[in-house]
């Protein structure tokens, strides 16, 4: 079962152990414990997150609830494989959701450390679930404005990705109210951008990148940040193709691609690209301007162009 969680980024427990560092403690490997748990809390999200989006492929392979009905069908068990699948992935999830927490309370981290962790923790994991709620309810069909798809972005990804991670080390570390604040906004910055980019990607990636099809986003009607901004900046008639792309059963190679057209000749594609680069920049005047060691300053400034200028 743990090796649906292998194979990702680590970006999360990368962000919570640069936390830690921040507060001037030096490496630890409890902390590294610590941060490590944050893969199991992703690996919950994702399994869900596929579940729900009936999403068929994750990091190149099939995702958890195809697998498991694959093995429910190939025991000639009663029943429907789908259903038995999307139903066993829910409960494999939790079990990530439980082995996350108890990596993280039994990681070594003094229990004083921990005290101040929890509370972060628990408001990571609630602004997940509300973000996960919120997606599930943002349809292409009715085209959100940016300010609200971005809205969305944030609870779902964005804080979870970068901010909540990097409070959640700061705060194992105990660090000032003044490095936390600094920290947040970078984190909401980076967060942002990091989003971002994966809905650039979600349309233009290279499936054998991302491992998933190119234009995924678009068969899934998924009212992203890139369509959000098509829809604004296309010309009345573009606009209209897209919205009437979004009413069809479903999208095939050719709607991916009218999409794609739309996205990048409306000027949306770019427009994206210059908020990743604006954020980024933010995030970089923002660590200017506070006291911390320069090998975690240095760090956090790669951590940010790994983030927003990836490839999957």
């Amino acid at each position: 079962m743990i090796d649906f969680a292998a194979g990702g980024k680590c970006v999360r427990s990368v962000y919570v152990y640069l936390g830690w560092l921040c507060g001037g403690v030096g490496e630890s490997e409890p902390a590294l414990r610590a941060a490590a748990s944050a893969e199991l809390l992703h690996a919950f999200a994702l399994v869900q997150d596929d579940v729900m989006d009936e999403s068929p492929v994750r990091r190149g392979a099939q995702s958890a609830h195809r697998r498991l009905a694959g093995w429910h069908s190939s025991q000639g068990l009663s029943g429907s494989s789908d259903r038995f699948g999307e139903s066993a992935a829910i409960l494999l999830a939790d079990l990530y959701l439980v082995w996350a927490e108890r990596m993280l309370r039994e990681s070594g981290v003094a229990a004083a450390a921990l005290d101040r962790a929890w509370p972060r923790y628990d408001s990571m994991r609630s602004e997940l679930a509300v973000g996960q709620l919120a997606d599930l309810t943002n349809d292409a069909n009715r085209v959100p404005t940016v300010g609200a798809v971005m809205d969305i972005a944030r609870r779902k990804s964005g804080n979870y990705t970068v901010r909540r991670p990097l409070e959640l080390g700061a705060a194992m570390a105990d660090c000032d109210e003044t490095v936390m604040g600094v920290l947040g906004e970078y984190g909401e910055a980076i967060g942002e951008a990091f989003q971002l980019r994966d809905d650039l990607l979600g349309i233009f990636g290279d499936p054998s990148a991302t491992g998933k099809p190119t234009g995924d986003d678009v068969r899934e009607r998924k009212a992203t940040t890139v369509i959000a901004l098509a829809d604004q900046l296309a010309t009345p008639s573009e606009r209209t193709r897209l919205r009437d792309l979004w009413k069809e059963a479903s999208i095939d190679e050719r709607g991916v691609a009218l999409a794609q057209a739309v996205i990048t000749d409306s000027g949306a594609a770019q427009c994206a690209e210059q908020m990743i680069d604006d954020r980024v920049a933010h995030a970089r005047r923002v660590l200017d301007g506070v006291d911390l060691e320069p090998s975690v300053v240095d760090s956090l400034h790669r951590m940010a162009l790994l983030c927003t200028h990836r490839t999957h």
